[in-house]
């Protein structure tokens, strides 16, 4: 049995068809153990001994659209996988905080690794691309927050990169999933 985390894109936790109990009705009808969810942000842990990631991907994807209604994105990752990137301490000593934001952006299993441009010239005043993660297909950024324009261009910055089928967690809800799975 293999232990994974769905990153799902686009929860709103307001939408009674986005919280947890009903994502976990899902996973659980599609026939996957231990279906647990963590935070409200779209947070899926399961287990399955499918190994196809990008058909897992997908089928989740159409039950969700199917029995809730929910368009978003589903990005998959092993225990391992985010065992390996949280091992790796990519943020060093630097902390998650109201001010700093520490964050990961999931890219699907096809997409391009290192950006291949650099962030535009008022981005890079705010935001630290710290590098890519291959073995978590992952954007690892910091985010100076206290100015509060800069998440939303960096997101559409990452989108012109990568594509809308990405989904960001900060470093302390990656943790937090890892330690749930």
């Amino acid at each position: 049995m293999i232990r994974y985390a769905a990153l799902l894109r686009g929860i709103m936790p307001t939408n009674p068809n986005m919280r947890g109990e009903k994502l976990r009705e899902v996973f659980t009808g599609l026939g996957f153990d231990s279906v647990g969810s963590v935070l409200t942000s779209g947070n899926i842990v399961f287990g399955s001994t499918e190994t196809d990631v990008p058909a897992l991907e997908s089928r989740i994807q159409r039950a969700l659209n199917a029995e809730l209604g929910i368009a978003g994105g589903t990005l998959i990752r092993s225990r391992d996988e985010l065992q390996a990137l949280v091992d790796a301490a990519p943020f060093g000593e630097r902390t998650h905080g109201r001010g700093t934001y520490l964050t990961v952006t999931f890219v699907k299993n096809d997409a391009p690794g290192e950006p291949s441009r650099p962030l535009p010239p008022e981005l890079g005043k705010v935001i630290d691309i710290l590098g890519f993660d291959a073995g978590a297909r992952a954007v690892l950024a910091v985010i100076d927050n206290s100015n509060a324009g800069s998440t939303p261009s960096h997101m559409a910055w990452l989108e012109t990169m990568y594509g809308k089928d990405i989904t960001t967690r900060t470093w302390l809800t990656v943790q937090k999933v890892l330690a749930k799975l």
